[in-house]
């Protein structure tokens, strides 16, 4: 796979977890909400299952390893997601799990010792304002919701770092496979210690938990885990900061949501910090129109 193809592949996945907002809206009014997480990821790996039973006979112990680490990952971030949000505003929830951008750079950077590159280092702050602006960040307050978002947005950096280290040593869509079966795993058993569990009742409920099991978790962690093979972890960070403008342009079509002047010029910075970071992250020739 080429790498324009690869970061086709994961602008696809961000489009997708863009749309997730408004699933996770629908299910949160009636269900419990960690359930909403153990729910998503378990019914993904079971729509998977079927078509790759084959594939599944390759499984051995270093891929069931690395599926739990990543999958242990996915489920903290949904998990501080959905206590994030019932414990700060909505703006600073989605300015702070979008600050993995940030992170994924500097950890990166950590892990093989040598600091960002320029190009890098501007389209991460540039990014960042677009953040700021698209979310309508005006202050930011030290509470539990702060820490928990905070969490989950340094979980999510941590598991595209390692995702993208995991992808070289086994195969990549095992890896996509597994690792929401663990996901699910984890999260249920924190549903079973905090709330009560339950499957989903109504059509409403039920729209939201397969829109999430299908789309956000089906395919998106999935080819996240398949195209993290082709580029790096700094591209696909900067990629996905792309999800919060698909979550805005969702919510304006969907649920009745208005872009504002601020969302607009938020989600305008985003692309040129995307553009910005050039001497790693060049447009793909789909988008160039060669």
């Amino acid at each position: 796979m080429s790498q324009n193809k690869a970061d086709f592949l994961l602008f696809t996945a961000a489009f997708v977890w863009g749309s997730s907002y408004g699933f996770m809206k629908l299910g949160a009014e009636t269900m419990p909400p960690v359930s909403i997480a153990a729910l998503r990821c378990l019914f993904a790996f079971f729509i998977l299952l079927p078509f790759f039973m084959k594939r599944l006979r390759k499984t051995d112990g270093k891929i069931l390893k690395y599926s739990a680490i990543t999958g242990f990952l996915i489920a903290g971030v949904f998990i501080g997601v959905i206590y994030g949000v019932i414990g700060t505003s909505a703006s600073t929830a989605g300015f702070l799990i979008s600050t993995s951008v940030i992170m994924v750079p500097i950890l990166h950077g950590l892990w093989i010792q040598r600091m960002p590159s320029f190009p890098i280092m501007l389209g991460t702050a540039i990014v960042t304002a677009g953040l700021f602006i698209l979310n309508g960040v005006t202050s930011i307050s030290l509470d539990k919701g702060f820490v928990l978002c905070l969490l989950a947005a340094f979980l999510y950096a941590l598991d595209i770092l390692f995702t993208n280290t995991f992808v070289s040593k086994v195969d990549s869509l095992l890896l996509g496979l597994w690792q929401m079966g663990f996901a699910g795993i984890i999260a249920g058993a924190v549903s079973l210690l905090l709330e009560a569990p339950r499957l989903p009742h109504t059509l409403p409920e039920w729209t939201a938990i397969l829109g999430l099991a299908v789309f956000s978790s089906a395919y998106g962690f999935t080819i996240q885990a398949v195209a993290q093979e082709y580029t790096t972890p700094e591209r696909a960070g900067f990629i996905f900061s792309l999800e919060p403008v698909f979550a805005a342009i969702f919510a304006y079509f969907f649920l009745g949501e208005n872009m504002g002047m601020g969302e607009l010029a938020g989600a305008a910075l985003i692309l040129l910090g995307v553009w910005a970071a050039g001497g790693t992250l060049k447009l793909p020739a789909w988008i160039k129109g060669r």
